[in-house]
């Protein structure tokens, strides 16, 4: 596994939640009635934060490790991500991974932080899909430029109890492309998981 592939996994994991994902939780997207009223009040208060110069390094560290222990289903995601090797991992091999991946995310997110503030943010409407009843509600960003990205929200949960569980930012599945990226690194490195640990220690340091 190269450094340029994984950084490709970053940046395209980073596109789309590193606009919404930096910032901290307000206290009411807890208690949300719809999907739609907390894809709002996440993505307002991030926009929000993003727009605050002011942070220092640390802060902006955890507002990002709240906004995803708080607002997305991380358990569920890291094991998604990591795919059939998660049946193959031991019990320490999962601990660590678990740890890793969400400072993986965080240190991620934080290295965008700066590229972002100024934008708006209007949902267009949400639908119910697949077996597990998740919730997509469909969002734009508007860009200070006038451009808008397309953002669906995978939101699973009842209200007062939401999680995000994908973000699909035009079309792309981010939790799909960070597994696809997984998978194609413990390939590469020929030692299973080991070899993902090993790359996400180097990249979390």
């Amino acid at each position: 596994m190269t450094n340029r592939k994984f950084a490709r996994a970053s940046f395209t994991a980073t596109l789309g939640v590193a606009i919404i994902a930096l910032s901290f939780m307000r206290p009411s997207a807890a208690l949300a009635e719809t999907a739609s009223e907390f894809v709002t009040i996440l993505a307002d208060s991030a926009i929000e934060g993003l727009a605050d110069q002011s942070l220092s390094s640390d802060a902006r560290v955890r507002r990002v490790y709240n906004i995803l222990v708080e607002g997305f289903d991380l358990p569920l995601i890291s094991r998604f991500v990591l795919g059939p090797q998660w049946g193959r991992a031991t019990a320490e091999q999962r601990a660590e991974y678990g740890v890793l991946f969400e400072q993986f995310l965080v240190n991620t997110y934080v290295s965008r932080l700066g590229q972002y503030g100024g934008e708006s943010f209007q949902i267009k409407g949400e639908q119910v899909v697949g077996k597990n009843k998740d919730t997509i509600v469909s969002s734009e960003i508007i860009q200070k430029n006038g451009s808008v990205i397309k953002v669906d929200w995978r939101v699973r949960g009842s209200a007062g109890a939401y999680k995000v569980v994908d973000i699909i930012f035009e079309g792309i599945s981010l939790v799909i492309t960070q597994r696809d990226e997984f998978a194609a690194v413990i390939r590469r490195e020929g030692v299973g998981i080991e070899g993902l640990l090993a790359l996400l220690r180097n990249r979390t340091i």
